[in-house]
């Protein structure tokens, strides 16, 4: 690799850093750094995910981005990214977070997925998903950008962790007493207000397909999905702007609600 692709690197993971550290919202790297391509936004992801493990955060799974339709449409992006989730971004349901800890921050309604087992790539499919999972819960993902305005592009959000930094999760359902995924209705609601509604078909056809994508993308990284971790994957819906004083609520008919106060 050539030296300036390595320090553009560096740069680009300093500079989210800072942005995350000050809640202060930086230019879009794609312009500060127009040859960063998509293998480079993955390793500046991976360098900040490291420093943070370094710092006692842990790893407790995956996210993926960008995957249903209403989320390509608002963000202006065409394929699917993913990002870690870390112990330090969970958040009690029902209970609060500080609005002042995020730049821009959104929130999506998902179905999370909690793992009884590995699943490791290539040719992992939806059944084998289902198979793997333990249970299902509600779940509302908070969304950040720390680059100004959410002006990204595909590089831009997976640099910045796939613009993971908050989980709220509902109560657990075992797998096999849990509805058909793919027909589970969601509607969002904003201070009581439906904004939004979706239904797990947005999320390629079923959520399990889209862990399964997962599972195969970070076979090419070397990795896989690891018994006990939790995967988000993917918006059900568009994801609104909060703030603080409103509260978000996702209603999943059987499988439950969860929600999260912004103060």
């Amino acid at each position: 690799m050539r030296p300036a692709a390595v320090r553009h690197r560096a740069e680009a993971a300093q500079l989210l850093r800072e942005a995350e550290r000050r809640t202060a919202p930086v230019e879009p790297l794609s312009m500060t750094w127009p040859a960063l391509d998509l293998a480079d936004a993955y390793a500046v992801q991976q360098d900040n995910i490291t420093r943070r493990l370094a710092t006692g955060a842990t790893v407790i799974g995956h996210k993926v981005g960008l995957i249903s339709a209403p989320m390509q449409q608002l963000l202006g992006v065409h394929e699917p990214d993913f990002g870690h989730l870390l112990d330090d971004m969970v958040h009690r349901d029902g209970g609060t977070v500080r609005a002042a800890r995020y730049c821009a921050p959104r929130v999506e309604p998902e179905i999370c997925f909690r793992l009884a087992r590995p699943l490791r790539g290539p040719g992992v499919t939806t059944a084998d998903v289902l198979a793997a999972t333990e249970a299902v819960a509600p779940a509302l993902e908070i969304v950040d950008s720390r680059v100004r305005d959410w002006q990204i592009t595909l590089v831009d959000t997976v640099a910045d962790n796939a613009g993971s930094a908050g989980l709220v999760c509902g109560s657990w359902t075992p797998v096999e007493y849990a509805p058909d995924l793919a027909a589970v209705t969601v509607d969002l609601l904003i201070d009581g207000n439906k904004v939004a509604t979706g239904g797990g078909k947005e999320v390629l056809g079923h959520p399990a397909t889209a862990v399964a994508w997962l599972a195969n993308t970070l076979a090419a990284y070397g990795a896989a999905l690891d018994a006990e971790h939790v995967i988000l994957p993917g918006a059900m819906t568009t994801a609104p702007l909060i703030g603080a004083g409103q509260k978000a609520e996702a209603r999943f008919g059987a499988l439950g609600s969860v929600s999260v106060s912004f103060v």
